[in-house]
């Protein structure tokens, strides 16, 4: 590494200048430290000619021993100088050769000798070789991938670099250019010649490890980290994702661990981490299971709409729990099912199945009751049941009420009917008759109806007389009974006397034709005469 030049001085016109003050060196490889030394050209009325020139690191009592001299660089090392300038080479480095190399010049005059104090720093090193990627993807359709080897220290310009893929040779040079990179393969440079020392392999992410914390069951509530780490060189950045139920994709974080704090059952669901570096990217996805007491349940009747008498219903209920939940169906606080599926059928529903419903759902976490569901089931009206009030014998003269009732939803209207009349008599539940007569016997019919249908029933009216009738009939009776006969007997003691009278005018007539005299005429008016007066007694 370059670090500029720096000059040393002590005294006007004396001084050393390094060309760099530190130098980082490959092992086994060979360096040269530069430097330029000045000095005056006449010293005390005396030319100045150098006599000696040397390299060192070490110094003991002020003696600065030669490097040419030391017995660990003996045979790697020369002293190159000339026109005030020097140059230490030093060849297969060994890491021990790591230290500060200082330039000693000594001159004819005793006071005449200088050192550059600075020195130059030289580290010795593996070659600790790196590699540049580049990447052009402005172009889908015509993509490359620059790969440059170098080190962190300055190498000779006669090295030559070597490249390998899955570790085979497969070029020569700074700089390896690939028109596709197969996430596959990897790549790694080295010094020729010291392929002992390579850098590090480059390869795209391998599949990312992820993973859950804390581990276990994931409760509603609770607080979880997810953490995505991936095998990858240049090391790979972390994206996080979430899918939903819809496929959609949401962000959610480029770091490696993403928090869910305090999570919520709306987080559970497939979750996937992507790496990627400048060489290709891998995912790996990790299902996330909330689990929760069961939310508010959800009642529903099917086919929705009017329910009639007959027809097959089924209730549902259902509630968002994990783990699933199990349901209990009630009828007005009477337990009707049990089990995991939620849904209670009844088939040929009747109206005895109306009322209010509700369902509980449950799980080891909790339980909760649905609202109250109103199955109002509807029919036709039933056989309707007629009742007389007052009940007992129906008089003439009274007043009657008639009541007509069926059981139909929704409720039924009723219309009154008497036999042999085409119209409706009355509507209306209750039919009241009032001073009924013997014309208001007979058969009533109550037909109830509803949008669902009609039904009858028939009722015998049967009217007695009233009291005063009775009596009057009574009296009709008792004088029939009494004067017939007696009629009957006038009638024929009547008959019999007008018999008997003519039978005496006969015989009369008979005489008085046989006789043919006078006194018959006078005989004959005075029987006619007393005949006369007996028919006014009869009267």
């Amino acid at each position: 590494m370059v670090s500029g030049i720096l000059v040393v001085r002590s005294q006007i016109d004396w001084g050393v200048s390094y060309t760099s003050t530190e130098i980082c060196a490959v092992r086994g490889s060979t360096v040269d430290i530069n430097c330029t030394y000045t000095y005056p050209s006449r010293w005390k009325n005396l030319d100045i000619t150098v006599q000696e020139t040397f390299w060192f690191i070490k110094e003991s009592n002020g003696i600065h021993v030669d490097l040419r001299t030391d017995l660990e660089y003996s045979g790697r090392v020369e002293n190159l100088c000339g026109n005030n300038k020097c140059t230490l080479r030093i060849s297969n480095l060994r890491e021990s050769d790591s230290a500060v190399y200082k330039f000693r010049f000594t001159t004819n005059q005793p006071t005449g000798s200088f050192t550059g104090s600075t020195g130059v720093t030289l580290s010795v090193t593996d070659p600790q070789l790196q590699v540049h990627v580049r990447r052009s993807t402005a172009n889908p359709s015509s993509t490359w991938t620059e790969l440059t080897c170098h080190s962190r220290c300055q190498l000779p310009d006669h090295l030559s670099y070597v490249w390998y893929n899955n570790n085979k040779l497969v070029g020569r040079n700074k700089y390896f250019h690939l028109r596709h990179f197969n996430p596959k393969d990897s790549y790694h440079c080295a010094i020729e010649g010291q392929e002992r020392f390579p850098s590090p392999t480059l390869y795209a992410p391998k599949p990312p490890s992820v993973s859950v914390s804390p581990s276990g069951e994931i409760m509603e509530g609770s607080s979880v980290t997810l953490t995505c780490s991936s095998d990858a060189n240049p090391a790979a950045k972390y994206t996080w994702y979430k899918r939903s139920g819809d496929k959609q994709v949401q962000r959610l974080s480029e770091e490696t661990q993403f928090v869910l704090s305090s999570i919520r059952s709306s987080d559970s669901g497939e979750y996937y981490c992507t790496a990627e570096n400048e060489l290709g990217r891998s995912s790996a996805k990790i299902f996330i299971t909330v689990t929760y007491a069961p939310k508010p349940p959800s009642v529903s009747v099917s086919p929705s709409g009017e329910i009639m008498e007959g027809s097959s219903v089924t209730l549902t209920c259902s509630s968002d729990a994990n783990p699933a939940a199990n349901y209990t169906w009630y009828k007005e606080n009477r337990v009707l099912l049990q089990g995991p599926e939620g849904v209670y059928r009844l088939s040929s529903i009747s109206s005895g199945d109306s009322g209010v419903y509700s369902c509980k759902s449950e799980n080891q976490y909790g339980r909760i009751n649905s609202t109250s569901l109103h199955l109002d089931v509807q029919y036709a009206p039933k056989p309707p049941s007629v009742s007389v009030s007052p009940s007992g014998e129906i008089m003439e003269g009274s007043s009657v009420t008639l009541t007509c009732s069926s059981d139909a939803n929704p409720a039924a209207n009723y219309t009154w009917y008497k036999e042999d009349e085409d119209s409706p008599t009355a509507s209306g539940q209750i039919f009241t008759i009032t001073n009924i007569t013997a014309e208001h016997g007979g058969k009533y019919q109550c037909e109830a109806q509803n949008t669902h249908g009609r039904s009858n029933t028939t009722l015998h009216l049967t009217v007695g007389a009233g009291k005063l009738v009775i009596i009057m009939n009574i009296i009709r009776l008792t004088l029939v009974v009494v004067l017939v006969p007696v009629l009957v007997w006038t009638l024929w003691t009547r008959m019999k006397k007008t018999l008997s009278l003519k039978s005496e005018v006969n015989e009369a007539v008979e005489m008085i034709e046989s006789h043919n005299c006078p006194e018959y005429e006078n005989d004959a008016a005075a029987a006619q005469t007393e005949d006369t007066e007996e028919q006014e007694d009869l009267v």
